[in-house]
């Protein structure tokens, strides 16, 4: 079950993100930053459960759209729950939102270490369109390179979304 979350979510988001990004180079959203997201215009906020493992939600996923691209931020589903669908729930849902919203495009970034989003992602007809340093992160401890991707027709439809996110 995959819902738009709510201002009142900010703490679960954070508790969410924080138990899918926990190496020490991670840096976890903390709640004030789910906050912020939730009531920002353009950007997509879900929560997800796999209720056939547990109850509560244990997934997430936020995307930002401008105009006719969208962009997913971060995509987390707790160890307890991955390989459960959740993750596919998860991306299904803001991609029919995000399309419903005008987005043709969406961008990502996948560490290309990461081969669950990998496959995630290529399931959905992503294909990688270069390759991207970490430079986002200062990390005490080098990380492997950003694939970012381009989606092709079957993820948006009849228009290509290309993709830009860091997901573990």
């Amino acid at each position: 079950m995959v819902h738009r979350a709510l201002p009142g979510d900010a703490g679960l988001m954070a508790a969410i993100h924080a138990s899918c990004f926990d190496r020490p180079s991670d840096r976890p959203w903390d709640e004030a930053a789910m906050a912020q997201l939730i009531a920002s215009p353009g950007v997509l906020c879900l929560l997800g459960a796999a209720t056939h493992v547990v109850a509560a939600p244990a997934g997430l996923l936020i995307a930002r759209r401008a105009a006719d691209e969208a962009e997913l931020l971060t995509l987390g589903v707790t160890p307890a729950c991955r390989r459960s669908g959740l993750g596919r729930a998860l991306v299904t849902k803001a991609l029919e939102d995000l399309r419903a919203s005008g987005a043709a495009t969406l961008f990502l970034e996948v560490d290309e270490g990461n081969e669950a989003a990998l496959a995630l992602y290529r399931s959905f007809g992503a294909q990688p369109v270069g390759r991207a340093p970490d430079i986002t992160r200062a990390a005490p401890t080098p990380r492997s390179s950003a694939l970012p991707f381009q989606t092709g027709p079957p993820m948006m439809g009849k228009s290509p979304i290309k993709s830009h996110e860091d997901q573990r």
